[in-house]
């Protein structure tokens, strides 16, 4: 059984003290494509580092996260992009618009978003969207490019069925689903349950959004099991085939 996380900052300072023992236990666990997004210039080196360790397991992508997008962040679009001519990254990511935590630089989002979906099409490559409290938002831009066909994965997905069969629509979307599915009352069983498998990939976050019992603490990778368990549950299907359908709608994505 093939388990693969297409989401996951396994490179993040919270995994310093025990990252090895931690992918290992993983990858033994079955969970043995691990996909990792950067976040700016400064989270590079520790991702090429990561990958550099776990060349079969962990990949990495390439791209600026919004909440890194500030006043600077032409510099840090011109450092990606830098890294995007040397060499192969997995996918764009992650890239998007958040106005959860400053609306401060929403234009400079937009800009930054837009740059990095026209780079996924320039080095074909797929993306990977942040959306957080910016759905409408996000898929304006992405509207802009749905004739491109470019195919891409809507992280941490948790919005409403409208809002999934909006994503389909859109294009090559699958849709990324994490621990938020474990959470009572967030109502996102009920929007998985009427989506065609076909559809969802499976994703940690990790550090961030650890599944149900472990809610509130660090995002262990191993944890996606429990997320594969409960999609499992909720399409009344083997784990196996959760775990196989998944993973090859994450090949259908990222091409290998």
């Amino acid at each position: 059984m093939i388990i693969t996380d297409t989401h996951t900052h396994l490179y993040s300072k919270e995994f310093d003290a025990d990252r090895t023992a931690l992918i290992e236990k993983a990858v033994n666990a079955g969970i043995t494509r691990l996909f990792m997004p950067n976040v700016d210039s400064q989270s590079i080196a520790g991702m090429l580092e990561t990958e550099k360790q776990f060349p079969e397991n962990c990949f990495a992508m390439m791209g600026l996260h919004p909440c890194s997008v500030n006043a600077e962040y032409l510099k840090e679009l011109q450092t990606a992009e830098d890294w995007l001519s040397k060499r192969k990254f997995a996918a764009i990511g992650e890239i998007g618009i958040d106005l959860y935590w400053d609306k401060t630089f929403f234009q400079q989002q937009q800009d930054a978003f837009r740059t990095q979906i026209q780079w996924a099409k320039k080095y074909k490559l797929p993306y990977v969207i942040h959306s957080r409290n910016s759905f409408d938002e996000v898929m304006e831009i992405v509207s802009e490019f749905k004739q491109d066909d470019i195919k891409a994965i809507f992280h941490c997905f948790s919005g409403t069925m409208q809002q999934a069969e909006q994503v389909i629509a859109a294009g090559n979307f699958k849709l990324g689903i994490g621990g938020v599915v474990t959470f009572k009352n967030s109502g996102l069983d009920k929007v998985v349950e009427a989506i065609d498998l076909k559809h969802l990939v499976l994703e940690t976050d990790a550090p961030y959004l650890a599944p149900a019992p472990h809610r509130g603490k660090r995002n262990d990778p191993d944890y996606l099991f429990l997320t594969l368990q409960k999609i499992a549950a909720i399409k009344n299907i083997a784990i196996e085939e959760a775990a196989a359908v998944t993973t090859q709608n994450s090949i259908d994505v990222f091409g290998f």
